[in-house]
């Protein structure tokens, strides 16, 4: 039994819908999953249309809607302990993610869709579409390799449940990956792939199966042929590459393939003037082939009217482009390792405080109670302390711009963050919302300042803008001194709170050096 066979109310809209979306009319589907929600009070529906709505929203490229789409789509999901639910959603929002720029979280959603994915145990016509889209989102990153193996686990599933190998063709993730090594240089190797895709279309043109095809893989099989048109290997054997292009449905991908293409037939044909003049007028997502196709094909068109010299600059930022993709993975992967080290810092240094009423789930640290234990604890003995309160700047903006998902992660960072910079034997706790207490036992208002110069320049170097591009994260930090002297240990440490709190306040209106 399938997952929409255990959806209870409106399993025939949901259905219609998942139909209409797998003919790239995601704009009717968008609509009627719309009656859905304003007519179930079902959760099981209501959380599947949330997730279609995603998907409709990703294929007609409403790029401004994405964020509140994915949170309210995770709000409805949170309760079900559903494998293909959460696979699937983590899977588009993975794709939501890469075409707002932000790489480690798109990485993020692809490790948890997979996770949740390898659960499932129904081979059911939904589980492949999930492994699909998961194989679409590894393929726009660049993971052409993970891309294959998910597709291939997509076909598995797929056969199982009855479905025909041209619904899966899948043929844009091979053409990702031709159209890659040509930016990187390897322009043989780019044939050798196109020529491929190309002989597998003529097979399907022989059996009669292209109306078997989803109109996006329409769409990549035109963009093939035309592609191998600009770079002068024109295909001998008939192929209608402008058909297979107008024939790509509504998606914002599609589009975008049916103008690049167009641009491919006019250099093949020997019309570079035209395609030139099409390339300055024309806009494409740089996320449906690369930010470096353009200039590629841009490339391709100048030496095609023998400006040589300009082609050759043109195919050098191509490369550049092509170049800095490379360079932000590396960053992410990078950053991971770092957070996981981290996460394991922070495992143990909260090791000695049992039960999870202690430790704040989210970022792994010592929570409120815990905090005004160890502080209580240290007060009875007639220690000294500098308390320090920490608070977030700009994650307003954050949670507003790319949902509370994002928000959560970039909490993560900064527990990380600040627990790396601490002194040996130091205290961190989060103690509710953005705010952070950091406690230094035996230490000065000297030795405090220090501290809080060592945080704020660890929060500035992190890399924001891969994890949520266009929303700068600081931090403002207030120190008090916090003494064991007197009786009230409760009024001593709600003093020292408050005129902490007023420092911190204090630091953050200050005007700050742009970084």
């Amino acid at each position: 039994m399938g997952w929409l066979d255990r959806v209870n109310d409106q399993a025939e809209a949901l259905g219609r819908s998942r139909r209409l979306q797998e003919s790239s009319r995601s704009a009717e589907a968008f609509t009627l999953l719309d009656q859905v929600l304003a007519t179930t009070g079902d959760p099981h529906a209501r959380a599947d249309a949330l997730v279609q709505r995603v998907s409709a929203l990703i294929n007609l490229g409403r790029t401004a809607e994405y964020t509140i789409a994915v949170d309210e789509a995770f709000d409805a999901i949170r309760e079900l302990p559903e494998p293909y639910l959460h696979g699937h959603l983590h899977a588009l929002a993975a794709l939501a993610a890469h075409h707002q720029g932000a790489l480690e979280r798109c990485v993020t959603h692809l490790v948890h869709s997979a996770r949740a994915l390898g659960a499932l145990e129904d081979a059911d016509w939904d589980a492949a579409v999930a492994w699909h889209d998961l194989a679409m989102a590894y393929s726009y990153l660049g993971f052409h390799g993970y891309a294959l193996s998910a597709i291939e686990r997509a076909r598995q599933v797929g056969d199982g449940a009855g479905l025909s190998a041209e619904a899966l063709a899948a043929p844009g993730i091979r053409l990702r990956n031709a159209v890659t090594l040509d930016h990187n240089g390897d322009a043989d190797g780019c044939l050798r792939v196109l020529r491929d895709i190309t002989a597998d279309l003529a097979r399907l043109l022989r059996e009669d199966a292209i109306d078997r095809l989803r109109p996006s893989s329409r769409s990549a099989y035109g963009y093939a042929a035309a592609r191998r048109a600009a770079l002068g290997d024109v295909p001998d054997d008939g192929l209608d590459s402008a058909g297979l292009l107008t024939n790509g449905g509504d998606g914002a991908r599609a589009r975008d393939l049916r103008t690049l293409g167009e641009i491919c037939l006019a250099i093949g044909a020997g019309r570079p003037i035209e395609a030139l003049t099409r390339l300055d007028t024309v806009t494409v997502s740089f996320e449906t082939l690369g930010a470096a196709e353009a200039a590629r094909l841009r490339s391709l068109a100048l030496a095609a009217a023998g400006d040589h010299a300009a082609a050759h600059r043109a195919d050098r930022k191509a490369f550049r482009l092509a170049t800095q993709r490379n360079d932000r993975l590396r960053d992410v992967y990078v950053e991971g390792i770092a957070a996981r080290l981290d996460h394991e810092d922070l495992r143990r240094a909260v090791s000695r405080y049992a039960g999870e009423a202690l430790t704040d789930p989210l970022t792994g640290l010592a929570n409120r109670r815990q905090l005004e234990r160890y502080v209580t604890a240290m007060l009875s003995r007639g220690e000294g302390a500098v308390v320090g309160v920490c608070d977030l700047d700009g994650f307003k903006a954050v949670n507003t711009m790319h949902g509370h998902l994002s928000g959560d992660l970039v909490l993560q960072r900064i527990a990380g963050v600040v627990n790396r910079v601490m002194r040996r034997g130091d205290f961190v706790a989060r103690y509710g919302g953005d705010e952070f207490v950091v406690v230094l036992r035996g230490a000065g208002m000297r030795e405090a300042d220090e501290v809080a110069r060592r945080i704020g320049a660890a929060v500035a170097a992190e890399d924001w803008e891969s994890l949520v591009p266009g929303t700068p994260v600081g931090v403002s930090v207030g120190f008090a001194e916090l003494s064991g002297a007197g009786s009230n240990l409760r009024d001593a440490l709600g003093a020292a709170f408050e005129i902490a709190d007023r420092e911190m306040l204090r630091a953050k209106s200050r005007p700050r050096l742009s970084p």
